[in-house]
């Protein structure tokens, strides 16, 4: 169950998670122990699942964000998505609910990038119609979940 301090110690994480645990003590007035033993709690059960950086994607050469529907043949869509998912360039695969069987968001290089990849799901049997949206403008994108 959560309590008061993991919000407050997955608040700390969520302004800085490279604070080192004495920071995280200090600023919120307990243990570095009892900061020790709350991290380890939520990577031990998963609460926690890694730790990555949030880099440019430009910097890298990814230029294109896109929004993906698709309506799969019946069958085993959840191994059908898997296999899509499997992807580099793949953010997320969503099964979904409504007029479209999944949503993916993707990351690609260019428009000849998100092209050969949706070419591709196309000529597969298992894909019966998409409609790909091209994100002009990021708004907002958290990364964090905000508690």
């Amino acid at each position: 169950m959560i309590d008061d301090l993991d919000r407050k110690i997955i608040r700390v994480l969520n302004e800085d998670a490279r604070k080192s645990y004495r920071e995280m003590a200090k600023q919120l007035g307990i243990s570095v122990t009892a900061v020790i033993n709350r991290m380890k709690k939520f990577e031990d059960t998963g609460v926690i699942k890694g730790y990555f950086p949030v880099v440019d994607r430009e910097y890298f050469g990814i230029k294109l964000t896109a929004l993906i529907a698709l309506r799969l043949r019946q069958g085993n869509l959840l191994e059908i998505q898997k296999k899509i998912a499997k992807d580099d360039r793949i953010a997320g695969v969503y099964d979904i609910t409504g007029e479209w069987d999944s949503l993916i968001i993707g990351y690609f290089k260019d428009r000849i990038d998100l092209n050969d990849f949706i070419k591709s799901l196309l000529l597969k049997n298992s894909v019966d119609r998409s409609i790909t949206h091209i994100v002009l403008n990021i708004v907002k994108e958290e990364k964090r979940i905000i508690i």
